[in-house]
This record gives C-alpha cells, structure tokens and sequence, in this order.
C-alpha cells in the first residue's frame, strides 16, 4: 500500500519517528517527510540516515500554515506530536491543549484539505478516565478526530491508544539505567503501581495494524502486558547487576495506581479482534431522542481493560522483555566497558 505513496510523520523525530523509518526504509515507499519543531534532532537524523528518501519539514502543528505546507502531495499521516510528560502537562496545561487539541485540529484540517488519504492519530491510555491535563488532552484529541471522522470520505482519519513505551523518550527505563550508572537510588513512586508495557516495534505494529484495518473513527487497541513499577525497577537493577538502593519517592503529580486502554463504557460496542480490540465511533447524529429515550441494555461481552486485570508479568518476565530492547542492549556494552 505504501509503494511509491508519500508518508508524513508529524513529530518524527522522536522515538516513534525513528522506529517507523527503520520499517519503511528498506521498501519502496517514495517518501517519507519528517515534520517536527526540533532543528536539531532534525539535523542529527539527517546525519544519521542520510538518505535521500527522508524529506525534513521544520514547523509546528500549532501552526496551521507550516502544517499546510508540508502536506502538499502527502497520501498517509501518522500524527504522533505530542506533549507527552504527564507532570509538565499538569503545571503548564495550555501548552497541552495548543499542541494536542488544536495541533491535531490544525493536521487534521490541513490534511483534509489537501487531500490526504488516511491518517491515523496515535493515543495514549491516559486518554481513558483521565485525571491529568495529559490525559484530558489526549482525550479531547480522540473526540476530534471521531466527529471529523464522522463528516469526512475521501480522507479516511483513525487512531491508536496504547500504553508505556518502553525506552520512549522521557520514559522511566531509560531514567533508572541512569540513575545506576551515576551511583543513585533507583527512584519508584509507589512501587504497586502497574503500567502497560510495550516496545517501540509494539507501537509501530499497532499503528501499521490500523492503517490496513481500521475503519473511520475506530480506535485501534493493542492487548498489551503489564507489570508493577516495582517489579520494574528490581529487573532493571537485577540486568545491570547493580547494588543501588530502590528509594520510594510517592505518587507525582496527576499518577494513578493502573492506566486503562478499554474503559468499561467502551467496551459496550468494542470488537475483540484476536491480538486487538477494534473500539467504533458512535456514528448516531445529533438527534437528543436517541440519548434521552433509547439506551442499550446488553451486557457487554467485553470488559475494562486494564494495567490490574491483563497479563502481569513477573521478574523474570520483565528481564527478558527489556533484554529484547536494543537501547537496553546499547547500555548495557557501555556499563561493562
């Protein structure tokens, strides 16, 4: 399907900008255009892959204009710009909102106007009973592109909703690695906490699973494994052989003890499609009668879904799984040497 089509990511340069180029750059794909805010990632990625196929596009998604531009001729989206830390969200949430509500307004905009024929919006678990301005954001993002999904047919818009990436810029793995290599505590908020984990190759998969099978408006969920925070930190520490002091710090701004993919409410229309669930967008008009007066009365076959009631992976589960990661693999030559 990408043979000769041109591709943009939106915020490209990150951790899944990269993950996608390592699976489209070897193909035929045409083009792949790198959109993001960052010069410097941008130059450093340049450098790194130095192929002609790669097209850097500097601008913002707050920014209808630049967004504009760099959509000229685009056939597929992948709208992964983000604000993505949960504490900085919380202290600064009108950043939140310009860059996941409206930026997302503004690619989406852009890329029905121009034509574009697919575009999947990548989500996150928090989007699902959120609490932090993170999550609300997220969230807001979801309702966005549903009602455009509901108006538009010749731009096909969908998402994905997944949970912790594992390496993920920002993320807690690669902070406790460092903390063991410059001698500190291992710091754990609470250590019952239980998070979704998956790799970059997870999310790239799930976003590749909804560009061939979603349908307008669906949200594309990946059954994932979790483990404790707890759990977490001791296989980190154990892979490293390090003799650093777990210290518990308490709960962060906005945390909640487990993150959910599929809320219950959900899981009232949600397609069990095997490794996925397919979640459909409620597509009834704006007649009140059909809220007021008829409701659904069928239990739902499907439950929640969440951190707590998924497949909880043990230590030694954990070990293997962060084993598998080349970023883990990388530090680890490094602290040996």
């Amino acid at each position: 399907m990408f043979t000769d089509k041109t591709l943009l990511i939106t915020g490209g340069t990150g951790s899944f900008g990269n993950a996608v180029l390592k699976l489209f750059l070897n193909t035929d794909i045409k083009e792949i255009r790198i959109f993001s805010r960052d010069e410097k990632k941008q130059y450093d990625m340049r450098k790194k892959y130095n192929n002609t196929k790669i097209k850097f596009y500097l601008g913002d998604v707050r920014d209808l204009h630049s967004v504009k531009y760099a959509m000229c001729g685009v056939d597929y989206i992948f709208h992964a710009a983000a604000l993505k830390q949960v504490p900085s969200c919380e202290f600064f949430p009108m950043e939140a909102v310009k860059t996941n509500i409206i930026g997302t307004e503004n690619v989406l905009t852009a890329a029905i106007e121009e034509g574009v024929k697919k575009v999947v919006c990548l989500s996150t678990d928090k989007a699902a009973y959120p609490i932090n301005a993170m999550g609300i954001s997220k969230a807001m993002m979801e309702r966005i592109f549903i009602a455009k999904s509901r108006t538009i047919d010749k731009t096909i818009i969908c998402g994905t909703r997944y949970g912790n990436v594992m390496g993920s810029r920002g993320s807690v793995i690669p902070l406790f690695i460092q903390q063991i290599k410059q001698g500190k505590p291992i710091t754990v908020t609470n250590p019952n906490m239980t998070r979704f984990l998956m790799s970059l190759d997870d999310a790239v998969k799930l976003v590749m699973y909804a560009f061939e099978n979603a349908n307008a408006g669906d949200i594309m969920v990946q059954k994932a494994p979790a483990c404790t925070i707890g759990t977490l930190a001791q296989a980190v520490k154990e892979i490293f052989n390090a003799d650093n002091e777990i210290k518990y710090i308490g709960t962060r701004h906005g945390e909640k003890l487990y993150e959910t993919l599929l809320t219950k409410e959900e899981a009232m229309n949600t397609i069990d499609l095997g490794d996925f669930y397919r979640i459909p967008a409620d597509n009834r008009d704006l007649n009140y009668t059909k809220y007021f007066d008829v409701g659904n009365v069928e239990e739902p076959e499907i439950k929640e879904f969440n951190s707590q009631n998924t497949k909880l992976l043990n230590l030694e589960e954990v070990k293997r799984k962060l084993l598998e990661l080349d970023f883990v693999q990388k530090e680890l030559e490094e602290w040996k040497y």
